[in-house]
């Protein structure tokens, strides 16, 4: 087992997690509860993704369940969870890909397919699917700001996530940052662990910043969100303007449209 700890990002309260071998299904365990993946009714209405089960709930689960999807971890880990945050840690998906490569559970088929090609809008989000043999994600942002690029895409190899999606940063613009601190919050995030786009400057702490970073973060987060639903699917999802909210929503409508479908789960899971 593995235990990370941290703060959480929105609440800034303690936040700690052990990931477990463990035979079946990715779940959670909370208060000696297992709450399994496939059960999880996830939201993004607070900016993140957020899992329930009833009166169960785990927020900002989307940069751990992007490291599962990046590393197509689908069975063999339980995530005991302590606190209703997922730590922050260093504002990517790099310490949790670490983690799960010391952990040294197999990786296993995505349950999810695209099976029919598509494209769907919700809001200012549009999500496009085509069949395909092979996993390929994207994401096309655009900010209005020619200091970063408008496109990232990934193809489904874990170490390429490893070495060049899961290490984007979180990131924000300064007058979002202010009113949040306006508020008493984010004030104990590490600079390290955020980029913050200001009119004049770009302010990084540690590693260099790279133009197409917040358009890999916004595939992280994707890659994590479509985790919750059996995914990345077999095939490609190119998503516009993306967002926690919008990508549930869209993916909820293409299971129900049969644009994507579920594959069966392996039928014994060895941790």
């Amino acid at each position: 087992m593995i235990t990370l700890e941290g703060r959480g990002l929105h609440g800034g309260a303690p936040a700690r997690i052990t990931l477990v071998r463990a035979p079946g299904e990715v779940a959670f365990e909370k208060e000696g509860r297992r709450l399994p993946l496939s059960a999880a009714v996830p939201s993004g209405a607070r900016r993140s993704t957020e899992l329930s089960w009833g009166p169960h709930t785990v927020r900002t689960t989307e940069h751990l369940l992007s490291a599962f999807g990046g590393l197509g971890i689908h069975e063999g880990v339980t995530i005991v969870i302590e606190g209703d945050e997922v730590p922050l840690l260093d504002g990517r998906a790099t310490a949790f890909v670490d983690a799960l490569r010391e952990l040294a559970v197999a990786p296993s088929p995505s349950l999810l397919e695209v099976v029919e090609d598509a494209a769907l809008t919700h809001e200012r989000t549009t999500m496009v699917f085509a069949v395909a043999a092979e996993t390929r994600v994207s994401v096309t942002i655009d900010f209005g700001d020619s200091r970063i690029s408008d496109l990232a895409a990934w193809w489904g190899d874990p170490d390429d996530y490893a070495s060049r999606v899961a290490c984007a940063r979180t990131f924000g613009f300064a007058h979002e940052m202010e009113a949040l601190a306006a508020r008493g919050l984010a004030s104990h995030v590490s600079p390290e662990s955020v980029v913050i786009l200001a009119d004049d400057t770009i302010h990084s702490a540690g590693d260099p910043f790279w133009k197409a970073e917040p358009a890999s973060h916004k595939l992280l987060d994707l890659v994590g969100d479509l985790f919750v639903h059996g995914g990345p699917p077999r095939g490609r999802v190119h998503a516009i303007f993306p967002g926690h909210a919008a990508t549930h929503v869209l993916v909820a409508r293409a299971l129900e449209e049969g644009v994507l479908a579920v594959r069966p789960p392996r039928s014994h899971t060895s941790p």
